[in-house]
């Protein structure tokens, strides 16, 4: 399946697709047993990927690069692609687990909190009752020892899961997609906070805030500790960067 139509955003590759071409192109992976991911990316993710060039190699050889950011669609559109839309981590989750139980493909969840693990597994068994969730793991917060990841790949290439949401956060999410790559036949999605979200852990921030890009000042905003090195440091170094691309590439 060929690529869908994409452009370099401060030297990565972002996808233009939409939910559901990208719902479309997991579940076949999931069908054919191909080993894959899929990074959702913001602009975290592109100032990471500049900043250490291991991780430029993660995003540049994912299966998919999808447009979590509005900052993304809005550079997707600038340069050229009108019909760009934001295929944010939480929502494709949702629709991908919807269109695994109509297909009959299992799923596994790898990442977050055992509390939140244990709650988002209830709330989709109560959401989706046909889908069969065939694996799910909340790892320690460090680094597995080569035993213990061998043994995590194993319970998920045992368990049978085609499609595998991995909550664990960017850029570490993306980074263990790409180690796993071709270790385990399964689709795997590095969803980001979607556990939290649907789990009802975190609250996400209004759609009207999401629609106008400011979805980070929300998260900020309950998060402040954790989040303002992300956003006060990195989206402002973004749009300068951003708006410096269009420059050179005479849009501006």
């Amino acid at each position: 399946m060929r690529l869908p139509e994409h452009r370099s955003v401060l030297g990565v590759r972002v996808d233009a697709t939409n939910y559901l071409e990208a719902t479309s192109r997991i579940v076949r992976w999931a069908r054919e047993k191909r080993s894959c991911y899929v990074c959702c990316a913001a602009v975290n993710n592109i100032m990471e990927a500049r900043r250490a060039e291991d991780y430029k190699i993660v995003m540049d050889q994912a299966d998919l690069v999808t447009s979590d950011g509005m900052p993304l669609v809005w550079m997707l559109w600038a340069l050229g692609i009108e019909d760009a839309s934001r295929v944010y981590g939480p929502d494709l989750t949702q629709r991908v687990l919807e269109a695994a139980a109509a297909d009959g493909l299992p799923v596994g969840f790898y990442g977050g909190t055992e509390a939140v693990l244990s709650q988002l597994v209830s709330v989709v068994q109560q959401r989706i009752p046909r889908l069969q969730i065939a694996y799910a793991e909340a790892p320690p917060f460090r680094p597995l020892t080569d035993e213990e990841d061998a043994r995590v790949t194993e319970a998920i290439h045992q368990s049978g899961a085609r499609i595998l949401f991995v909550g664990l956060g960017s850029p570490k999410q993306d980074r263990w997609m790409h180690a796993h790559k071709g270790r385990m036949r399964a689709a795997m999605l590095g969803v980001g906070a979607a556990f939290d979200f649907l789990a009802g852990a975190k609250s996400q921030a209004p759609r009207w805030m999401q629609a106008i890009g400011l979805e980070w000042a929300f998260r900020l905003a309950t998060e402040p500790r954790r989040l303002w090195r992300r956003y006060l440091k990195q989206n402002p170094k973004f749009a300068a960067l951003a708006l410096a691309q269009l420059w050179r590439a005479h849009i501006l």
